[in-house]
Parts: C-alpha cells; structure tokens; sequence
C-alpha cells in the first residue's frame, strides 16, 4: 500500500517522516527530490530557466510568489519529473507538501495529513527559513487551506507540540 504524508508549510511533516525512518520506514520527500532533479536534469533546468531566467533560489521564490500562474508555469514542469522519479524508486511513502495540489494523491493509496495550529506554522517557518512573518503568511496562503486537506485525508496526525506524535504514529502503523 501507498501512502502519502502531508500538510501545511510548518506543520511538522517532515518531523514526522523523521520518526518513521527512526522505524524504518523510507519516506521519499518530493520537495528534496524536486531540487535534487533541478540540479541534475539538463532538461528541467533549461525549461525553468526560460520560464524564469535565473535558477537562483531568490530569483524562483519572487517568481513562485508572484502570482497564481507563475506557480502553475513551474509545477507543470517540476511534478511529472518527480512524480516518474518517485514511481521508479519503488518506495511505498511520499511526503508532499501539496500533495493533493499536486496531483500526488493519485499516486498513493491513502493520504495522511500532519496538522498543526497556524500560529504555531507561523512562528516555526520564521525560525526554520529566516523570514518575516509576512513572508511565512505568504507562503501559507500559497497552499490549500488546513482544513480542506483534513477533510480529504485518511488519516490526522496532530503536530501542536502537545499531542503525542509516537503514539498517533503506533495508531497509525497498526492501522494498515
């Protein structure tokens, strides 16, 4: 069985991948995968850098930023390439932050979705990358609102530094 993981810029998901490999579970995490096939592919770097111009990671977030479009412009080239590069690696997990965005979710069996508080989202994206909070509520509203993804998964996993994230995991692997 399939399974993807996601949630929300600073939800924790990646934490949570971090305590699945703990039990030995490979997650693939598309938004690595993204930038590892950027780097590496001729053809993705040339179609992102006549869309864009600079493949310089300030240059792609003002583009990305900007507008609607321009996100739609970069997906159209960057998730068939990881959605063939995720296929071919045989694993049965994937983190995706816009996993249902994406078209992602049709990779997968099941959806798992980490959740978390926005303030708390907030405040950790502003630790974790070094930005405004401005710039963190930007790239918030970038995605699908919190609920319309819970609404949609399988599975909830609370991340609000109270709930306890071991034990919805154990829920969770019995549940297969």
């Amino acid at each position: 069985m399939k399974t993807g993981i996601t949630g929300g810029i600073g939800s924790g998901k990646s934490y949570v991948c971090k305590l699945l490999a703990q039990r030995g579970i490979e997650v693939y995490d598309c938004d690595a995968a993204a930038k590892r096939l950027i780097r590496t592919s001729p053809r993705l770097r040339q179609q992102l850098k006549a869309l864009i111009g600079s493949l310089d990671k300030a240059a792609i977030s003002r583009f990305l930023l900007a507008n609607e479009e321009n996100q739609q412009a970069v997906n159209a080239i960057v998730h068939p390439a990881v959605f063939q590069d995720f296929e071919e690696s045989g694993m049965l997990w994937m983190e995706s932050a816009i996993l249902f965005e994406s078209g992602a979710d049709k990779l997968v069996d099941r959806v798992i979705v980490v959740t978390a508080p926005e303030e708390i989202r907030i405040q950790r994206v502003m630790q974790r990358d070094g930005i405004t909070r401005e710039k963190a509520l930007q790239w918030i509203a970038r995605q699908w609102p919190q609920e319309q993804v819970k609404a949609r998964a399988d599975f909830e996993i609370v991340n609000d530094g109270q709930a306890d994230l071991n034990s919805q995991i154990e829920k969770l692997l019995t549940s297969e």
